[in-house]
C-alpha cells in the first residue's frame, strides 16, 4: 500500500487521479490519530447549539483563537441567545464586540440573529441554502455551521483544512487553487461524523503550520494579513469608539479628536454610513439605532 507521506500520496494522486478506499480510509486515521492524540479543548466544540457555533465561526474569522476564547464567553454572557442578539441595540454588540477587530462581522451577526428571529421565529435554518441566504454568510461559515449544529457533510475549506491536503496531496506545486482541493475534500469526508472530522483536520492543519513552513501560502487563495498599527482598519476603530462615546459627534470634533486628514474621515464616514454602522443627522454622526434615543 502506498504510505501516508506527501510524496507518496502526491505521486499516487497524480497517477491514478483519485484515491482508492484504502488510501482514505488510512489517510483519515492518521489525521484523527493526531487529532484524539493531542485535543484542544476550545468552548465553541463542547456545543451543537447552532447560535453559539455562528458566534464562533463569525469571531474565529481573522482573529487570534486566544483572543476569541475570551470574547466569545464574554460575547455569550450579554447575548446568551439570538433573542437577545436580535433585542439588542447595534452599539451595545458593537461595544461588546470591542477588541476583536473587523468590526462588520459584528453588524453581519446582528442581521443574521435578526433575520432568524423575524422569518425563522428563532429557529436556526439547516439546510446550506438557507444558512447562506442570511446577512454575510458565504459558504464557508454556511456549511460549518452546518457540520458542526447539525452534522450535515458537505465538503468545506478553510486556512487549516487547505494546508492539510496541500501538504499531502500537492507536495513540490508551487501554487494549488481551491478548485483543485474541493475533489479531495469530499473524497476524504467522514460521512458518518463530519464535525469531528474537521475538527481533526483543522487541528492538523496547525500542527503542519507550527512545524512546518506553512504549506498553505503555496494556496493561490493565501493572503498575507496586512499590518494593523497605522491602517485604514485602526482608523475605522477608533473612529467607531470616538462616536460610541459622543453620539451625534460632528465631522469637526472626529477631526480634533483623531487628528488625521479631512478626505480620510470623510471617506470613511461614508463607508460606514453605506454599512449600516452609522447614521447622519444634522447634530452629526451616531450608531445606527442610537439617533431614536438621542
Amino acid at each position: 500500500m502506498t504510505s501516508l507521506t506527501p510524496i507518496s500520496l502526491t505521486k499516487n494522486y497524480q497517477k491514478n487521479g483519485s484515491l482508492s478506499p484504502r488510501i482514505v480510509t488510512a489517510f483519515r486515521t492518521n489525521v484523527y490519530a493526531y487529532f484524539h492524540a493531542n485535543p484542544r479543548p476550545m468552548p465553541w466544540r463542547e456545543t451543537t447549539d447552532p447560535y453559539r457555533i455562528l458566534v464562533s465561526e463569525i469571531m474565529l474569522q481573522q482573529t487570534q483563537v486566544e483572543r476569541v476564547k475570551i470574547k466569545y464567553a464574554e460575547f455569550l454572557t450579554v447575548f446568551p441567545t439570538v433573542f437577545e442578539l436580535a433585542a439588542a441595540s447595534l452599539a451595545s454588540v458593537l461595544q461588546v464586540w470591542q477588541g476583536l477587530g473587523y468590526n462588520r462581522r459584528a453588524v453581519f451577526l446582528k442581521r443574521c440573529s435578526e433575520e432568524i428571529v423575524t422569518y425563522y421565529g428563532g429557529q436556526f435554518p439547516r439546510s446550506i441554502a438557507e444558512l447562506q441566504s442570511l446577512p454575510g454568510i458565504g459558504p464557508y461559515t454556511a456549511r460549518a455551521v452546518a457540520a458542526f449544529a447539525f452534522g450535515i457533510a458537505a465538503p468545506l475549506i478553510e486556512t487549516n483544512v487547505r494546508t492539510v491536503y496541500i501538504h499531502f496531496f500537492f507536495h513540490g506545486r508551487a501554487t494549488v487553487s481551491d478548485r483543485e482541493i474541493m475533489p479531495l475534500v469530499e473524497a476524504t469526508l467522514d460521512q458518518e461524523n463530519p464535525r469531528e472530522w474537521y475538527y481533526a483536520l483543522m487541528d492538523y492543519g496547525v500542527m503542519l503550520k507550527q512545524t512546518l513552513p506553512n504549506p498553505g501560502r503555496r494556496s493561490t487563495h493565501h493572503i498575507q494579513q496586512s499590518r494593523f498599527e497605522g491602517s485604514n482598519r485602526q482608523l475605522r476603530g477608533r473612529m467607531l469608539r470616538a462616536i460610541m462615546k459622543q453620539p451625534h459627534i460632528s465631522v469637526k470634533e472626529l477631526l480634533a479628536a483623531l487628528r488625521v486628514e479631512r478626505e480620510l474621515i470623510l471617506s470613511n464616514l461614508e463607508a460606514m454610513r453605506r454599512e449600516g454602522f452609522l447614521v447622519k443627522r444634522e447634530r452629526g454622526y451616531c450608531i445606527a439605532g442610537e439617533y431614536k434615543r438621542g
